[in-house]
């Protein structure tokens, strides 16, 4: 693990995204509460605020952090289709949350695909990515152009 002793203590955040994309009827399933294991977009938020919390036990050599804040979105995208996610982790601590960021992101895209894999097996979990990150050493991060 990285020695990160020496480095102040700082505000970090970190955005990242993915997308789930499944058919137009999968869709409206999961958005009409039509699906065999519940409330799907509540299931979904907490397993990605859960995820961040425990990013140091899924990861090798990832720092423990004490997180100040985790935002998981969950945004239906007709047009896709399927579902946006978005996950804001916030922390003060001598490390950045980026992977905390894409674990939730990651384990929210696949607590979806387990939640609705009775209604399609062929779903895909496309677009892990982290958007933005800021604090620390080697500064702010914005990623250059959405995803589509």
């Amino acid at each position: 693990m990285v020695d990160v002793s020496a480095k102040p203590i700082a505000v970090r955040a970190a955005i990242a995204e993915a997308r789930v994309r499944m058919r137009p009827d999968t869709l409206a399933a999961i958005l009409a509460g039509n699906t065999p294991k519940g409330d799907v977009l509540a299931t979904v938020r907490l397993a990605g605020i859960m995820a961040a919390k425990r990013t140091a036990d899924l990861i090798p050599l990832c720092h423990p952090l004490v997180l100040s804040a985790v935002e998981l979105e969950v945004n239906a995208e007709p047009d896709l289709p399927g579902f946006h996610l978005k996950a804001a982790v916030k922390t003060q601590a001598q490390t950045g949350v980026e992977m905390e960021a894409l674990t939730a992101v990651s384990v929210a895209a696949l607590t979806l695909y387990d939640m609705a894999k009775a209604l399609q097996k062929d779903m895909t979990i496309e677009g892990i990515r982290l958007l933005a990150k800021s604090g620390g050493r080697s500064g702010d991060f914005e990623a250059e152009s959405p995803l589509r």
